[in-house]
């Protein structure tokens, strides 16, 4: 099967490259490879009530399908350079903003129209940060909510599916070079597709392959950091004077002990708790909802430390791995501490958690978090909740939830030119699995760049 392009993942970045490409160029022959399913069938076992813990399925309804990781987040998109990615670096501060506007547009027009845009500009809050030593990272901020988001991916499908094939529940297995210069997908064991032009937007879910890609084709590439951390939950009223100005603010302490950076990520005003698969190993983040009726009063966010490994020891991802790892034999799962507990040396226990403040909204395995994480990071992540207990009192309180381990991972960033086209022409690699991006926001953006690019040519 000859297709003049072909998109491996449908995340934000492949979504948005073959919306792109379709409204420029309508005659174009697409194909999507997705290794989970369509978004309706997108159904986790524990969101439905089916399951009080994950269940392991073979492909993560969460992290895989239509929509990819994004599509049961809380709709974020942050329109900044100043986190989420490095896409600026490549195609230039102003050009990025700009697609990522334009990406906000789309969304509107999708079913996002009404959701409130949100924005750090003249905010209080950084002065008070800086006072306390925290420092309030600048950014616009949409939020649709996981319910406004599910809205728009499905229409957005909508409108691709007659115009573009779909191949779902269809990982791509193996990546050809041709001798022509086109490229051949290789798929279902003995299945091949051939394309001249290749957009890889596989995902943080799909690093592990993109490594095997990257070898294979002798594309360079150098390792990344990852992120680890814990879930925070805690009444909604003790952040509220920050999310109802801000929504989500992205806050960066660095540490007094070993000058790490701690920071806070993906916040979610009076959201929920969730478990997450990737690659077998269970891991926690967060949702919120634009829908009044599903709001909870507990807000939750991340607060994680970034760790890069150079020599001799190089895979970050493999380190991550191996401290999830050590949650998930320890708890079965995901592990639930409460902060008072954490701090008297003691590991949290049903009884604890049921006499305290916070109804906690993941069913977690009350165990001992300084058993799983590191000193030096656990260290981190305390200080870090005193320093945020003064611009947000009740952060330090001892019914505080610590939800672990959250973990994420990047894929090695992979060597790309101006026009985020790898080492072989014609191949585009985009999306977080690039390393490039490391948020919808950018992530979609750089789908669009490129879908641009391959029009331009």
């Amino acid at each position: 099967m000859n297709y003049d392009v072909i998109i491996i993942g449908a995340g934000p970045g492949g979504i948005f490259s073959a919306y792109e490409l379709i409204r420029l160029r309508p005659n174009l022959k697409i194909a999507i490879f997705e290794t989970g399913g369509p978004l309706a069938e997108r159904r986790c076992p524990i969101t439905e009530g089916k399951a009080e813990s994950c269940v392991r399925c073979k492909t993560c309804a969460i992290m895989n399908g239509f929509g990819g990781a994004g599509a049961f987040s809380d709709g974020k998109y942050n329109i900044t350079n100043d986190f989420g990615g490095t896409l600026y670096e490549y195609i230039g501060k102003t050009q990025a903003i700009s697609l990522m506007n334009y990406v906000d547009e789309i969304n509107l027009s999708h079913g996002g129209q009404g959701t409130k845009m949100y924005s750090t500009a003249g905010t209080k809050f950084k002065k008070l940060c800086i006072q306390n030593k925290l420092k309030l990272l600048n950014a616009s901020v949409r939020h649709l909510g996981t319910d406004i988001n599910y809205i728009v991916l499905g229409r957005l499908y909508q409108e691709l599916k007659d115009r573009a094939d779909f191949y779902f529940h269809t990982p791509a297995e193996h990546l050809e070079k041709l001798e022509n210069g086109g490229y051949r997908v290789h798929y279902k064991g003995t299945e091949t597709a051939d394309c001249s032009k290749c957009i890889v937007s596989v995902g943080r879910s799909g690093s592990k392959w993109m490594e095997t890609v990257c070898r294979e084709l002798d594309i360079p590439t150098r390792s990344n950091r990852v992120d680890i951390g814990v879930r925070v939950e805690l009444p909604a009223v003790i952040f509220s004077d920050l999310t109802d100005e801000l929504y989500e603010s992205k806050i960066v302490y660095r540490t007094e002990k070993y000058e790490d950076n701690v920071r806070t990520f993906c916040m979610n005003p009076n959201g929920i708790v969730v478990n997450e698969n990737t690659n077998g190993i269970v891991t926690v983040n967060g949702h919120s909802f634009e829908d009044p009726s599903r709001k909870t009063e507990n807000t939750n966010f991340a607060l994680l430390v970034s760790k890069h490994f150079s020599e001799p020891f190089k895979d970050s991802n493999a380190y991550g791995e191996s401290i999830a790892r050590l949650s998930n034999m320890l708890g079965g799962g995901v592990i639930v501490q409460r902060f008072g507990d954490l701090v008297r040396g003691r590991r949290s226990n049903h009884s604890r958690i049921a006499e305290g403040l916070v109804v906690p909204t993941l069913a977690a395995t009350p165990g001992d978090l300084s058993l799983v994480l590191p000193k030096r990071i656990m260290d981190g992540i305390m200080e870090m909740i005193y320093a945020l207990d003064k611009i947000a009192p009740g952060t330090a309180n001892d019914d505080t939830l610590l939800y672990g381990v959250e973990v994420k991972f990047y894929n090695m960033e992979v060597a790309l030119d101006e026009n985020l086209e790898s080492c072989h022409k014609g191949l585009y690699i985009i999306g977080d699995g690039s390393g490039v991006t490391h948020s919808l926001s950018h992530a979609s953006a750089s789908g669009v760049y490129v879908a641009r690019k391959i029009v331009e040519e």
